[in-house]
């Protein structure tokens, strides 16, 4: 098995890809973790999937 310490070194934070620091894991900087941040507050983040059904008065169902 590899060591947790090996599995840090080997993923880069995942905003810009430069070495991750422990204070702000798993990204680099607090600028990259507020950069994550503002992406899941403006919902950029998204998994696709089937397209909301509609109720009969026109409005999603996911609401």
């Amino acid at each position: 098995m590899t060591d947790a310490k090996e599995k840090d070194k080997a993923a880069p934070c995942p905003i810009c890809g430069k070495p991750v620091n422990p204070k702000y894991k798993p990204f680099c900087s607090k600028r990259c973790a507020d950069v994550d941040l503002h992406r899941w507050l403006k919902n950029s983040y998204s998994i696709a999937g089937a397209p909301a059904e509609e109720d009969p008065d026109g409005e999603s169902s996911d609401q």
